[in-house]
This record gives C-alpha cells, structure tokens and sequence, in this order.
C-alpha cells in the first residue's frame, strides 16, 4: 500500500512529535509514514526527537524571514520529500490563508482545548490553560481540527475531554491534557486523514 507522506511542523519540544513517531512504530499509522520534521528554530528540541527516531529533521528559521519567505521555503521543503499531509504539532508560526489554501483538508492541528473554547489568535501553550483555570472550567480537553485561513477556525476532527482538579496549575493541567488527550487524539486524527486522502487518490 502506498503510504501518505506527513510532514510534521514543530517550533518546541516535540512531545506531540514523539507521540506521532511511537505510534508509527507501534503499526498505529498504517497508511501514513512520517517523511520531515521541520522546525521553526533551530533550538527546538523536537529536531533531536526526529533524529533518534531516524526521520530526517530541518529547520526553516521564521525569525530569519518575512510570512512570504518562510512559507516559499517551507514549500520547497514540503516538494523536495513529496508531502502529503502536515501536522502541526505545537507549531506556533500561524500560516497564510495563501499557504492553507494549497493544502486543502491537508493540515491538522492539536489544540490543548475544546474548541470553540480558549482558542483563537494568541491563545497556545500555558495561555490557554491559564484561560480555562481563570474561568474555573470544571472539564478541558483537546481538540484535533483541520486548518483554514481563521486561526483554530477549520473543521473539528476529534475531541476528548479531561478533568480540572481543584488543585491545578496551568503546568499540571497542561500535562494531563498532553497525556490523555493529546497524545491520545493526534495519532488517530492522522491516521483517519492519511486513510481519507489513500481513498480518495485510489
């Protein structure tokens, strides 16, 4: 079978990178195979993660560059490997309503809650966990969705919720939403998008 080709777009540590490259491992994307991960800036961690796993890593530096510059260069990244699909996995580069357009139903992201809720421009990482504790939210979660031109805007995939507990900070509850959702969700979401792209090219 002809796996989809996923490139993986990173700006940070890479957790949700390295729970994309354990589930391949363990045959949970069988008809996608993770060819790129590319990174934002040079000092994310996730580019380590990428190479102990023996998957090629890069970098396309967005300080260095102007919107159009780093999205030409990230395009020729993405046709040099034959891409397929791209998974935004805590990248934090908001990309052009140019550059979504060409990949249509293409570009998944993990968002660390239930959208529509604490998402948006500006709201990502300890933000939005400090949203949904200032709100005293009893249950949070993550959200896989699709991405279109409006920040956190494109068609919701998957969601799975978590418990607040009285005692959290925005760091406990960031980890637990990693742990039983987002780790959890980006696997499946890419499977059932890898799956729909096969079926629809066959």
């Amino acid at each position: 079978m002809d796996k989809k080709r996923i490139a993986v777009l990173v700006s940070g540590g890479g957790t949700n990178l390295e729970a994309l490259l354990n589930a391949q491992e363990a045959g949970k994307l069988p008809h996608g195979e993770i060819v790129l991960v590319c990174a934002s800036s040079e000092g994310a961690y996730a580019l380590e993660r990428a190479r102990n796993h023996g998957v090629p890593a890069t970098v396309v530096a967005r300080r260095a560059m102007s919107q159009s510059a780093f999205e030409t260069a990230l395009n020729i990244k993405l046709a040099a490997y034959r891409v397929d699909v791209i998974i935004l996995a805590g990248f934090l580069s908001i990309l052009s309503e140019e550059f979504v357009s060409r990949w249509p139903d293409r570009i998944l992201n993990v968002h660390p809650s239930l959208i529509p809720a604490f998402c948006g421009k500006g709201m990502y990482g300890l933000r939005v966990h400090e949203a949904a504790l200032a709100r005293g939210v009893k249950v949070t979660g993550a959200t896989v969705h699709l991405v279109n031109e409006i920040p956190d805007g494109g068609r919701i995939l998957l969601q799975k919720t978590v418990e607040v507990l009285p005692e959290d900070t925005a760091e406990t509850l960031q980890r637990r939403v990693m742990e039983q959702a987002e780790w959890i969700l980006l696997p499946q979401a890419a499977e059932m998008v890898c799956r729909g792209v096969a079926e629809e090219e066959a």
